[in-house]
């Protein structure tokens, strides 16, 4: 018998669980609304999904690079 579970989607960037804002989003797009509230994140990588405890975890890694 096949079991039906949802799985909730968290993002984790610097230390912190955020919440999904909406699960319709690509992980791309929370990326691109919570870089109004983070700045760093408009060049973050997105790492994952990691599945954990029925929630599916997505990371954003800031890219770390030299200038000039």
């Amino acid at each position: 018998m096949l079991e039906t579970r949802l799985v909730t989607r968290r993002f984790k960037f610097n230390n912190r669980v955020l919440p999904d804002p909406n699960p319709r989003l690509s992980p791309a797009q929370v990326k691109d609304l919570y870089a109004a509230q983070f700045p760093e994140l408009a060049s973050a990588a997105i790492e994952g999904p990691e599945l954990k405890s029925g929630q599916q975890f997505y990371g954003f890694a800031r890219q770390v690079g030299t200038k000039g």
